[in-house]
């Protein structure tokens, strides 16, 4: 991945509707070949940065480029894009739409038509193939889609809230072509406002809330703004051991809960023993994407978000 020469940059970009600020003051550096997630609540801006960064739409302030080009458009067919609001010609066939829209980004329709049928099996829709749009189920017809997006082998592939709407099979082979794009080496940038499928495939990911970036860096990263937790179980349980064990343990069943001490648990875990509780458990448990993004973005930004 190359930081140096990114796949997208953006500096303080804005974009006004009204008196409000949709993008306010966004930074952004997606890095070649990366899988680049934008995270946040619904109405937190993701769209309209997106749609910002390519220049669907102009930034009233800030700077921004697409594959070293900032007029996003000179790039255009090196760019899949698929928009959050779904749309293909209900009496076109799958392969055919496919290839109409290889055709917009510059691809010959002979190519087209032969990489949407390639495409179409692999995805497991060969028997689709000849089908029209207007036949197919949603979930069907959303893949057909995404195909026609990267069907022309885009270096840059932007997809917003790519998920909504797919059953958990669909979810899965689209995150199997998320995973496929950035080997063959694209860039995939894509918003999302379910944590699982940025913690599954993203390199890199921004969490977005009001309009703000609130957070930049690796889900590792982004799970570390919260300390991991204990469960600990005695072997012989005792009065008196909550003296011993730190002042937020709390309990759960035979056990106990705590935050991981900054020190570590190992001369906790000693003095239990010297003491005579014992270990009869012990785990610790490492925050998950969700609640480090509930504790970025606050409680109320994240309400209905799921898990």
């Amino acid at each position: 991945m190359t930081v140096n020469d990114p796949a997208v940059f953006a500096e303080h970009l804005v974009k006004r509707f009204g008196e409000r600020r949709v993008v306010d003051g966004i930074d952004l550096i997606v890095p070649r070949g990366a899988i680049y997630g934008v995270l946040g609540p619904n109405g937190a801006g993701k769209t309209t940065t997106l749609r910002t960064l390519l220049g669907i739409i102009e930034p009233d302030e800030g700077r921004r480029s697409i594959l070293g080009h900032f007029s996003p458009r000179e790039a255009s067919d090196r760019v899949g894009y698929l928009p959050e609001e779904r749309g293909l010609y209900p009496s076109m066939k799958a392969r055919d739409a496919i290839a109409f829209m290889g055709a917009l980004r510059g691809l010959d329709r002979r190519t087209g038509r032969t990489r949407a049928a390639e495409m179409m099996e692999a995805a497991g829709l060969g028997h689709a193939i000849d089908e029209k749009i207007k036949k197919l189920s949603k979930g069907m017809a959303q893949l057909v889609q995404l195909l026609g997006s990267v069907v022309h082998r885009p270096d840059l592939l932007v997809l917003d809230e790519p998920f909504s709407g797919l059953d958990p099979v669909n979810q899965e082979k689209l995150e199997a072509l998320i995973l496929a794009e950035r080997d063959r080496g694209a860039t995939v940038l894509f918003s999302t406002h379910i944590m699982a499928h940025a913690e599954r495939v993203c390199d890199r990911l921004a969490i977005i809330a009001g309009g703000k970036r609130r957070f930049e860096g690796t889900v590792d990263e982004a799970r570390g703004t919260l300390p991991s937790r204990v469960r600990y179980l005695p072997a012989r349980p005792q009065a008196g051991v909550a003296e011993v064990l730190p002042h937020d343990a709390t309990p759960d069943g035979d056990g106990w809960r705590f935050q991981l001490p900054r020190e570590g648990i190992e001369g906790l875990l000693v003095t239990l023993i010297e003491r005579g509780y014992g270990i009869g458990g012990l785990s610790i448990e490492r925050p998950g994407l969700h609640d480090a993004f509930v504790r970025i973005v606050g409680r109320d930004a994240a309400e209905g978000e799921p898990a």
